[in-house]
């Protein structure tokens, strides 16, 4: 699995122009979900970005966690986040998951995270989504469970 961890102070995901979920502070995880990936993948990644400290404490030094800031969530599948631009110009995302299999896992991934967390927003997955947000810091880390 991949994913893009994005600290925001804010963040919102449209669908057809509508509302479909929004966060406060927190944390926007791009995920996608590739060949081979499993529950324990998941399971593994939550646990790595869940325990982050990267949240400023009274010292201004990146030490909290997202649970010491009653931090919030917003969880948007992203296949593209497996493209191969190795040939050519045109992506191949031929390393994503098929999507029947790949939604099941990006499903699972939102039950771990709304069993640590309170607010957990998501997008639809699948449909083409507008993500609004505010990178706080700017402060963006990119994870695979291959290299955790």
């Amino acid at each position: 699995m991949r994913a893009v961890i994005q600290r925001v102070s804010h963040a919102r995901v449209s669908i057809d122009g509508q509302e479909h979920g929004c966060i406060g502070l927190g944390f926007v995880i791009l995920l996608g979900v590739g060949h081979g990936d499993t529950e324990d993948d998941a399971r593994k990644l939550w646990g790595k970005i869940s325990k982050m400290r990267i949240f400023e404490d009274e010292s201004g030094k990146t030490n909290l966690p997202l649970a010491n800031v009653a931090g919030s969530v917003m969880v948007v599948s992203q296949f593209t986040l497996y493209a191969d631009c190795k040939k050519g110009n045109r992506p191949s995302f031929a390393g994503a998951m098929p999507p029947a299999e790949a939604k099941r896992l990006y499903e699972f991934f939102l039950e771990l995270a709304r069993a640590d967390v309170e607010d957990v927003a998501c997008g639809m997955f699948g449909a083409m989504m507008d993500i609004d947000l505010v990178n706080n810091g700017p402060f963006t880390i990119v994870l695979d469970t291959n290299e955790l």
